[in-house]
Protein backbone atom coordinates (compact mmCIF):
# COMPACT_ATOMS: atom_id res chain seq x y z
CA UNK A 1 0.00 0.00 0.00
CA UNK A 2 1.67 3.57 -1.30
CA UNK A 3 1.29 6.58 1.10
CA UNK A 4 1.98 9.05 -0.49
CA UNK A 5 1.22 12.66 0.59
CA UNK A 6 2.20 16.09 -1.22
CA UNK A 7 1.88 19.50 -0.11
CA UNK A 8 -1.09 21.05 -1.93
CA UNK A 9 0.19 24.38 -2.98
CA UNK A 10 -2.07 24.16 -6.11
CA UNK A 11 -5.40 25.24 -4.81
CA UNK A 12 -8.37 24.52 -6.83
CA UNK A 13 -6.38 23.33 -9.74
CA UNK A 14 -8.49 19.95 -10.18
CA UNK A 15 -11.57 21.63 -9.69
CA UNK A 16 -11.15 23.47 -13.02
CA UNK A 17 -13.73 22.37 -15.07
CA UNK A 18 -12.47 19.88 -17.84
CA UNK A 19 -13.96 23.12 -20.33
CA UNK A 20 -11.30 25.28 -19.55
CA UNK A 21 -9.44 25.98 -22.75
CA UNK A 22 -5.98 27.54 -23.84
CA UNK A 23 -5.32 29.44 -27.01
CA UNK A 24 -5.06 27.34 -29.57
CA UNK A 25 -0.98 28.74 -30.47
CA UNK A 26 0.14 27.62 -26.81
CA UNK A 27 3.25 25.66 -26.89
CA UNK A 28 4.79 23.73 -24.20
CA UNK A 29 8.28 22.42 -24.07
CA UNK A 30 9.27 19.44 -22.12
CA UNK A 31 13.19 19.45 -21.52
CA UNK A 32 15.36 16.34 -20.01
CA UNK A 33 18.88 15.87 -19.46
CA UNK A 34 18.81 12.04 -19.88
CA UNK A 35 16.22 10.10 -22.22
CA UNK A 36 12.95 10.33 -22.77
CA UNK A 37 12.79 6.70 -24.20
CA UNK A 38 13.54 5.52 -20.64
CA UNK A 39 10.72 7.18 -18.97
CA UNK A 40 7.40 7.01 -20.62
CA UNK A 41 6.23 7.15 -17.15
CA UNK A 42 7.34 10.46 -16.44
CA UNK A 43 5.79 11.43 -19.04
CA UNK A 44 2.43 10.06 -18.42
CA UNK A 45 2.58 12.12 -15.58
CA UNK A 46 3.25 14.93 -17.25
CA UNK A 47 0.62 14.59 -19.31
CA UNK A 48 -2.07 13.71 -16.62
CA UNK A 49 -1.63 16.73 -14.79
CA UNK A 50 -1.67 18.62 -17.88
CA UNK A 51 -5.37 16.73 -18.85
CA UNK A 52 -6.67 17.07 -15.34
CA UNK A 53 -6.51 21.00 -15.87
CA UNK A 54 -8.47 20.43 -19.11
CA UNK A 55 -4.98 21.25 -21.77
CA UNK A 56 -5.26 18.21 -24.03
CA UNK A 57 -2.45 17.78 -26.77
CA UNK A 58 -3.61 18.56 -30.20
CA UNK A 59 -6.62 20.43 -28.99
CA UNK A 60 -5.85 23.51 -27.00
CA UNK A 61 -2.04 22.68 -26.86
CA UNK A 62 0.50 21.77 -28.19
CA UNK A 63 3.63 20.29 -26.13
CA UNK A 64 7.33 19.58 -27.98
CA UNK A 65 9.76 16.97 -25.84
CA UNK A 66 13.10 17.29 -25.97
CA UNK A 67 15.82 15.52 -24.80
CA UNK A 68 19.90 15.76 -24.35
CA UNK A 69 20.43 12.07 -23.92
CA UNK A 70 23.26 12.97 -21.26
CA UNK A 71 25.08 14.97 -23.76
CA UNK A 72 24.36 18.17 -21.88
CA UNK A 73 26.34 20.44 -24.05
CA UNK A 74 23.16 19.81 -26.11
CA UNK A 75 20.90 21.63 -23.38
CA UNK A 76 21.36 25.36 -24.18
CA UNK A 77 20.36 24.83 -28.22
CA UNK A 78 17.34 22.80 -27.04
CA UNK A 79 16.51 25.65 -24.95
CA UNK A 80 17.23 28.58 -27.42
CA UNK A 81 15.26 26.50 -29.80
CA UNK A 82 12.38 26.74 -28.02
CA UNK A 83 12.56 30.09 -27.06
CA UNK A 84 12.99 31.06 -30.66
CA UNK A 85 9.54 28.86 -31.34
CA UNK A 86 7.63 31.34 -28.87
CA UNK A 87 7.00 28.39 -26.00
CA UNK A 88 4.61 29.60 -23.37
CA UNK A 89 6.11 27.61 -20.80
CA UNK A 90 8.93 24.91 -20.50
CA UNK A 91 9.18 22.20 -18.32
CA UNK A 92 11.65 19.55 -17.14
CA UNK A 93 14.56 17.91 -14.57
CA UNK A 94 17.06 19.73 -12.62
CA UNK A 95 19.74 20.07 -15.19
CA UNK A 96 17.66 21.22 -17.94
CA UNK A 97 16.58 23.76 -15.34
CA UNK A 98 19.52 24.93 -14.40
CA UNK A 99 20.44 24.80 -18.22
CA UNK A 100 18.04 27.29 -18.93
CA UNK A 101 18.62 29.66 -16.06
CA UNK A 102 22.49 30.07 -17.23
CA UNK A 103 20.65 30.94 -20.68
CA UNK A 104 18.63 33.88 -18.71
CA UNK A 105 15.93 33.03 -20.66
CA UNK A 106 12.18 34.84 -19.48
CA UNK A 107 9.67 31.41 -20.39
CA UNK A 108 8.38 30.49 -17.41
CA UNK A 109 10.30 26.84 -16.13
CA UNK A 110 8.54 24.64 -14.66
CA UNK A 111 11.21 22.23 -12.42
CA UNK A 112 10.70 18.70 -11.45
CA UNK A 113 13.75 18.44 -8.82
CA UNK A 114 15.59 16.34 -6.29
CA UNK A 115 17.72 18.76 -4.99
CA UNK A 116 17.82 22.24 -3.23
CA UNK A 117 16.54 24.77 -5.99
CA UNK A 118 17.65 27.56 -3.91
CA UNK A 119 20.90 26.69 -2.95
CA UNK A 120 20.91 25.70 -6.74
CA UNK A 121 19.97 29.47 -7.44
CA UNK A 122 16.56 28.47 -9.30
CA UNK A 123 13.96 30.57 -7.39
CA UNK A 124 15.20 33.06 -4.31
CA UNK A 125 12.74 31.14 -1.90
CA UNK A 126 10.50 28.20 -1.71
CA UNK A 127 7.39 30.12 -1.12
CA UNK A 128 7.71 33.35 -2.98
CA UNK A 129 10.49 31.96 -5.97
CA UNK A 130 10.02 35.01 -7.79
CA UNK A 131 12.24 35.88 -11.68
CA UNK A 132 10.35 33.04 -14.20
CA UNK A 133 10.91 29.38 -12.55
CA UNK A 134 8.72 27.51 -10.00
CA UNK A 135 8.46 23.72 -9.44
CA UNK A 136 8.18 20.54 -7.33
CA UNK A 137 11.08 19.52 -5.00
CA UNK A 138 11.24 15.85 -3.62
CA UNK A 139 14.50 16.12 -2.12
CA UNK A 140 15.65 12.79 -2.78
CA UNK A 141 19.63 13.82 -3.06
CA UNK A 142 19.19 15.01 0.51
CA UNK A 143 18.37 11.49 2.19
CA UNK A 144 20.73 9.82 0.90
CA UNK A 145 21.98 8.44 4.78
CA UNK A 146 18.36 7.50 5.44
CA UNK A 147 18.89 4.86 2.42
CA UNK A 148 22.59 3.92 3.57
CA UNK A 149 20.75 3.03 7.12
CA UNK A 150 18.06 1.04 5.39
CA UNK A 151 21.14 -0.80 3.42
CA UNK A 152 22.97 -1.03 6.36
CA UNK A 153 20.32 -3.61 8.08
CA UNK A 154 20.82 -6.11 5.07
CA UNK A 155 24.36 -6.01 4.97
CA UNK A 156 27.66 -8.06 7.08
CA UNK A 157 28.74 -5.26 9.82
CA UNK A 158 31.82 -3.89 7.97
CA UNK A 159 30.62 -4.78 4.87
CA UNK A 160 32.24 -2.89 1.99
CA UNK A 161 29.87 -0.58 -0.42
CA UNK A 162 29.87 0.38 -4.00
CA UNK A 163 28.39 4.27 -4.73
CA UNK A 164 27.21 4.94 -8.36
CA UNK A 165 26.76 8.25 -8.83
CA UNK A 166 26.50 10.63 -11.92
CA UNK A 167 28.83 14.34 -10.56
CA UNK A 168 26.89 15.95 -13.65
CA UNK A 169 24.16 16.65 -10.92
CA UNK A 170 25.72 19.16 -9.05
CA UNK A 171 23.15 17.44 -5.95
CA UNK A 172 25.37 14.24 -6.28
CA UNK A 173 28.18 15.85 -4.41
CA UNK A 174 26.13 16.71 -1.35
CA UNK A 175 24.39 13.37 -1.51
CA UNK A 176 28.02 11.55 -1.94
CA UNK A 177 29.14 13.34 1.00
CA UNK A 178 26.30 12.72 3.42
CA UNK A 179 26.86 8.88 2.50
CA UNK A 180 30.09 8.19 3.27
CA UNK A 181 29.95 9.88 6.70
CA UNK A 182 27.42 7.47 7.36
CA UNK A 183 29.34 4.76 5.98
CA UNK A 184 32.65 5.85 8.17
CA UNK A 185 30.44 6.51 11.20
CA UNK A 186 29.40 2.37 10.58
CA UNK A 187 32.59 1.06 9.82
CA UNK A 188 31.65 0.20 6.15
CA UNK A 189 34.11 1.49 3.54
CA UNK A 190 32.46 3.04 0.18
CA UNK A 191 33.55 2.38 -3.23
CA UNK A 192 32.55 5.63 -5.11
CA UNK A 193 32.33 5.75 -9.01
CA UNK A 194 31.22 8.46 -11.45
CA UNK A 195 28.75 6.98 -14.12
CA UNK A 196 28.15 8.64 -17.30
CA UNK A 197 27.08 5.99 -19.44
CA UNK A 198 26.28 2.35 -19.61
CA UNK A 199 29.50 1.20 -20.03
CA UNK A 200 30.92 3.23 -16.70
CA UNK A 201 27.83 1.40 -14.80
CA UNK A 202 29.22 -1.89 -16.40
CA UNK A 203 32.96 -1.44 -15.38
CA UNK A 204 32.26 0.20 -11.68
CA UNK A 205 29.90 -2.56 -10.67
CA UNK A 206 32.16 -5.09 -12.19
CA UNK A 207 34.97 -3.72 -10.12
CA UNK A 208 33.29 -3.42 -7.09
CA UNK A 209 32.93 -7.15 -6.83
CA UNK A 210 36.46 -7.31 -7.68
CA UNK A 211 37.88 -5.06 -4.76
CA UNK A 212 35.38 -7.28 -1.77
CA UNK A 213 32.07 -5.19 -2.79
CA UNK A 214 29.30 -6.65 -0.85
CA UNK A 215 26.35 -4.19 -1.73
CA UNK A 216 25.61 -1.38 -3.95
CA UNK A 217 24.01 2.06 -2.88
CA UNK A 218 22.83 3.52 -6.30
CA UNK A 219 22.37 7.59 -6.25
CA UNK A 220 20.13 9.89 -7.16
CA UNK A 221 19.54 11.90 -10.13
CA UNK A 222 17.73 11.37 -14.19
CA UNK A 223 20.86 9.88 -15.67
CA UNK A 224 20.79 6.67 -13.34
CA UNK A 225 16.91 6.62 -12.89
CA UNK A 226 16.77 6.60 -16.80
CA UNK A 227 19.49 3.31 -15.98
CA UNK A 228 18.01 1.81 -13.53
CA UNK A 229 16.74 -1.63 -15.39
CA UNK A 230 20.61 -1.75 -16.37
CA UNK A 231 21.87 -1.54 -13.11
CA UNK A 232 19.23 -3.82 -11.31
CA UNK A 233 20.08 -6.41 -13.87
CA UNK A 234 24.12 -5.88 -12.90
CA UNK A 235 22.99 -6.05 -9.66
CA UNK A 236 21.52 -9.30 -9.80
CA UNK A 237 24.17 -10.75 -11.97
CA UNK A 238 26.42 -9.75 -9.32
CA UNK A 239 24.18 -10.92 -6.26
CA UNK A 240 24.37 -7.59 -4.79
CA UNK A 241 22.20 -6.26 -2.64
CA UNK A 242 20.96 -2.60 -4.14
CA UNK A 243 19.47 0.83 -2.64
CA UNK A 244 17.57 3.05 -5.43
CA UNK A 245 15.67 6.42 -4.71
CA UNK A 246 13.00 5.88 -7.29
CA UNK A 247 10.20 3.32 -6.33
CA UNK A 248 9.82 2.00 -9.61
CA UNK A 249 13.39 0.66 -9.28
CA UNK A 250 11.27 -1.83 -6.77
CA UNK A 251 9.05 -2.53 -9.37
CA UNK A 252 11.39 -3.40 -12.36
CA UNK A 253 13.18 -5.84 -9.86
CA UNK A 254 14.79 -3.54 -7.42
CA UNK A 255 15.81 -5.11 -3.69
CA UNK A 256 14.88 -1.57 -1.84
CA UNK A 257 13.96 2.52 -2.53
CA UNK A 258 13.51 4.83 -0.39
CA UNK A 259 12.66 8.73 -1.24
CA UNK A 260 9.28 10.59 -2.73
CA UNK A 261 7.03 9.62 -5.69
CA UNK A 262 8.72 10.92 -8.54
CA UNK A 263 5.99 10.48 -11.36
CA UNK A 264 3.59 12.44 -8.93
CA UNK A 265 6.40 15.71 -9.14
CA UNK A 266 5.93 15.19 -12.48
CA UNK A 267 2.11 14.93 -12.62
CA UNK A 268 2.16 18.52 -10.26
CA UNK A 269 4.49 20.06 -12.44
CA UNK A 270 1.98 19.30 -15.29
CA UNK A 271 -1.07 21.03 -13.35
CA UNK A 272 1.81 24.15 -12.62
CA UNK A 273 2.53 24.48 -16.20
CA UNK A 274 -1.51 24.41 -17.18
CA UNK A 275 -1.85 27.29 -14.45
CA UNK A 276 0.87 29.74 -15.97
CA UNK A 277 -0.73 28.99 -19.33
CA UNK A 278 -3.42 30.00 -17.95
CA UNK A 279 -2.35 33.43 -16.79
CA UNK A 280 -0.68 32.96 -13.23
CA UNK A 281 3.12 33.84 -13.20
CA UNK A 282 5.69 31.44 -11.54
CA UNK A 283 6.99 34.16 -9.04
CA UNK A 284 3.73 34.04 -7.43
CA UNK A 285 3.50 30.20 -7.52
CA UNK A 286 5.18 28.59 -4.14
CA UNK A 287 7.49 25.18 -4.79
CA UNK A 288 5.68 22.55 -3.95
CA UNK A 289 7.84 19.97 -1.75
CA UNK A 290 6.98 16.77 -1.25
CA UNK A 291 6.34 15.83 2.64
CA UNK A 292 5.71 11.92 2.52
CA UNK A 293 9.18 9.55 1.26
CA UNK A 294 8.10 5.89 0.97
CA UNK A 295 9.92 2.89 1.35
CA UNK A 296 9.61 -0.19 -1.04
CA UNK A 297 10.96 -3.70 -0.64
CA UNK A 298 10.91 -6.66 -3.32
CA UNK A 299 11.02 -9.94 -1.13
CA UNK A 300 10.93 -11.90 -4.63
CA UNK A 301 14.52 -10.31 -5.29
CA UNK A 302 15.38 -10.74 -1.10
CA UNK A 303 14.92 -14.43 -1.76
CA UNK A 304 16.76 -14.95 -4.79
CA UNK A 305 19.54 -12.78 -3.02
CA UNK A 306 18.88 -15.18 0.29
CA UNK A 307 18.58 -12.22 2.32
CA UNK A 308 16.28 -12.42 5.56
CA UNK A 309 14.47 -9.23 5.90
CA UNK A 310 14.14 -7.89 9.46
CA UNK A 311 10.66 -7.64 10.82
CA UNK A 312 11.52 -4.35 11.72
CA UNK A 313 12.42 -3.75 8.57
CA UNK A 314 9.16 -5.03 7.32
CA UNK A 315 6.92 -2.90 9.43
CA UNK A 316 8.56 0.73 8.17
CA UNK A 317 8.03 -0.81 4.77
CA UNK A 318 5.32 1.44 2.73
CA UNK A 319 4.83 -0.98 -0.32
CA UNK A 320 6.17 -4.31 0.04
CA UNK A 321 6.67 -6.56 -3.69
CA UNK A 322 5.75 -10.45 -2.64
Amino acid sequence: MNRREFIGLIGGVAAWPLSARAQPSAMVGFLRSSSLSKAPHLIAAFRQGLNEAGFVEGQNVVVEFHSADDQLERLPSLISHLAHRQTSVMAGDTVSALSAKATRITTPFVFASGTDPVRDGLVASLNRPGGSMTGVVFFNSVVGAKRFELLRQLIPASAIIGMLVNLSNRATEAERTDVEAAALATGHQTLVQDVRSERDIERSIAGFVQQGGRALYVGSGAFLNSNRKHVVGLAARHALPATYAARETVTDGGLMSYGASIPEAYRQVGLYTARILKGEKAADLPVIQATKFEFALNLKTAKVLGLDIPDRLLALADEVIE
